[in-house]
């Protein structure tokens, strides 16, 4: 997919408007889908919203940064606090927020339970049992494989 010619084209058909600036990935976006860059109007998109959440996701999230654009450059309010940015968002039905993206390189949490009052505590770095104790009832410590949830 090319993605200028994407934006070009969402631009044109969800909001009647054209789209002339440059539009990149950005791989370095973590808990966002897109950016707006007011100093020269171009957008970063999250590449793995795409892989993970698939177009319709992504399409949305397009609408989300071209509210930004089109309302920047109409001299209007463009932040997500503004009344103008947030109609405009509604009309075009595009996200507010983006979804969590599965996360598969994170580690699963340890789990301790205290043989005395069973108070339970998730960790992510393994806890010395030996010399860690609860901090309720200064229990023993057990840990449990599995995390509950």
């Amino acid at each position: 997919m090319k993605l200028t010619d994407y934006v070009k084209q969402v631009s044109l058909e969800d909001f009647g408007r054209a789209f002339i600036h440059h539009v990149q990935w950005n791989r370095r976006l973590r808990s966002t889908g897109g950016r707006f860059f007011p100093k020269d109007g171009h957008l970063d998109f999250n590449p793995k919203v795409y892989q993970k959440l698939g177009m319709e996701v992504f399409r949305k999230i397009v609408r989300h940064e071209l509210c930004h654009y089109h309302l920047y450059f109409q001299g209007k309010g463009y932040q997500h606090k503004d009344r103008d940015f947030k109609e405009l968002l509604k009309a075009v039905d595009g996200l507010r927020f983006v979804p969590s993206l599965p996360n598969s390189n994170s580690k699963p949490l340890k789990l301790y339970r205290c043989q005395s009052c069973q108070q339970r505590y998730q960790r992510k770095r393994r806890i010395d049992t030996k010399r860690y104790r609860c901090g309720l009832c200064r229990g023993k410590l057990l840990l449990i494989n599995q995390p509950e949830d």
